[in-house]
């Protein structure tokens, strides 16, 4: 029997390999789910068409979310936050000026992602233990768990796709900044910069996006991948099962097996269970306090590594009309790769994205009372924002150190900011500026919001992989010094955190350890 702690994608990754592989799998997770009002309005609305839905339902899933030109400050799903609730009862987890959130949602954080996916390059894994090859069957392997939008484009020179990708119509914004990429291409590309098609984990084609405008609230129609997808289709799948309402805080090993204990959530009642190896995908903040409670390190800092997370607006020169009436796809549009020597000796990812409602209430709040509606609407035609990622080793770090506490042991989170970051995310900036004129877009640096660490979601490296661990660095199948039985899968193990987007590379990491210690 084999034990997997988490069902968000890494959890659901590793178990998909070791099912493949014959064993038999017991994921154990919190599971906590959408509300059953909301899972009501939700299964109405996606037997409806879009010109069916009511007012009243349309609302129901738009509740709570606010943007500013920070951006959206919780990212909720169908109006919900059950994908942040329970956290600081379960694991009393404190911060200071960290936007990190941890889940116990079934699903984990892929309830609330925004589906991009971009496999890791070789340049950024030059302090990991493995290699892009390493990763490329696994790669290859969760691909078939996720749908693919995409494009066979210019990305592909250094971003294999792993998968053959369906095609999602580009809004009127986005294919307008399309048109001259592509006819400046090789300008661009000696001047560092590379682009290509967005690439997310939507269901395209025939049967899939409607191009509705709500993907950012949540796909009504279940189209943009969430890995309890998966898990529900292995509900009567031979020699799996499944635990939820769990919460794990510890792991002993001892002899040839592992004693995986925690509590039931509802009743608080003691819960535990054997199994001949463990694997936590919790996530980073719900392992890495496992780990640290598992070996009472009360008082031992570790270090959560950040993507560091930022956006700004671009104004294109040319004018779309009417995108509030578009159909269109609201999640990104276009990938934008930046290598520049003189910012960064690693990729810069940024995320185009065209129109959707949101900008307009940023807008809106912006402009204060200056935000009359036909200048709204004009802005709207021309403004695309781009949401960017650097490489942890020019981000913030997130330090965690666990204490006692009265109710439960606290995990404290403290950030420790990169004094870089602020002036490398203007040279980004600048840099797109000085391409305005072949962009035909320019990027708006008075409206810059470089956000708290944490926010963007992409961490990891508390507990990084080497090829001599100590004992709180792992392996290469995330065992943590001193345990045989005990693998971490999620991105707890990374050594650093590249800026091309971090959930693929999660996903083959744990297919890779799971399928490993079945061999």
């Amino acid at each position: 029997m084999k034990i997997v702690v988490g069902s968000g994608p890494s959890g659901i990754s590793c178990a998909q390999a070791l099912l493949d592989h014959g064993e038999e799998v017991c994921l154990v997770d919190a599971g906590v789910t959408l509300e059953p009002e909301r899972q009501a309005v939700i299964a109405r609305m996606g037997r409806q068409r879009p010109a069916e839905w009511s007012a009243e339902d349309l609302g129901r899933i738009k509740e709570g979310m606010n943007a500013s030109a920070g951006g959206v400050m919780l990212k909720r799903v169908y109006g919900s936050d059950f994908a942040y609730r329970g956290p600081a009862e379960h694991l009393v987890t404190q911060t200071g000026k960290v936007a990190l959130m941890p889940t116990l949602a079934q699903g984990g954080l892929s309830n609330v992602w925004g589906a991009a996916l971009l496999p890791y390059h070789a340049r950024d894994l030059h302090d990991w233990p493995i290699t892009v090859q390493d990763l490329a069957p696994h790669y290859e392997a969760v691909m078939k768990l996720t749908p693919l939008a995409g494009r066979r484009d210019r990305l592909e020179e250094c971003f294999p796709l792993y998968g053959e990708p369906k095609t999602l119509p580009m809004s009127g914004q986005a294919r307008a900044l399309w048109r001259r990429l592509e006819k400046h291409a090789g300008r661009l590309g000696r001047r560092g910069l590379q682009y290509g098609a967005a690439r997310v984990a939507v269901q395209a084609g025939e049967s899939g996006c409607v191009t509705c405008g709500l993907c950012m609230y949540g796909c009504p129609y279940g189209f943009i991948y969430n890995s309890a997808h998966t898990l529900g289709r292995w509900r009567e799948r031979p020699g799996f099962t499944y635990r939820p309402g769990i919460v794990v805080d510890r792991v002993e090993e001892t002899g040839g097996e592992v004693k995986v204990s925690g509590y039931h959530m509802e009743s608080g009642q003691p819960w535990s269970m054997r199994a001949d190896r463990v694997f936590l995908a919790g996530g980073v903040l719900p392992t890495t306090k496992i780990v640290l409670h598992s070996r009472g390190a009360y008082g031992r800092p570790l270090h959560i590594l950040d993507s560091q997370y930022y956006l700004f607006p671009l104004l294109q020169a040319a004018r779309t009309p009417r995108v509030r009436e578009e159909a269109l796809y609201t999640l990104s549009q276009i990938f934008l790769e930046l290598i520049d020597p003189a910012i960064s000796e690693h990729f810069i990812h940024l995320q185009i994205y065209s129109y959707n409602d949101l900008i307009g209430q940023a807008l809106r709040k912006s402009l204060g009372p200056l935000g009359f509606d036909w200048l709204v609407r004009e802005l709207e035609n021309r403004m695309l924002v781009a949401q960017g990622y650097l490489h942890s080793n020019h981000s913030a770090r997130l330090r965690v150190e666990l204490r006692p506490g009265t109710r439960a042991s606290e995990l404290l989170v403290e950030a420790e900011p990169n004094p870089k970051t602020a002036a490398l995310v203007r040279k980004v900036v600048r840099k797109l500026a000085g391409l305005a004129p072949t962009l035909g877009a320019l990027p708006l640096e008075p409206m810059l919001q470089v956000t708290p660490p944490g926010r963007g979601f992409h961490c990891g490296g508390s507990l990084p992989m080497r090829e001599q661990p100590g004992e709180f660095e792992t392996d290469r199948l995330g065992r943590p010094g001193g345990w045989e039985r005990i693998h971490v899968v999620d991105s707890s193990v990374f050594p650093s955190i590249p800026a091309t987007t971090i959930t693929l590379s999660v996903m083959a990491n744990a297919h890779r350890i799971g399928a490993a210690v079945c061999q």
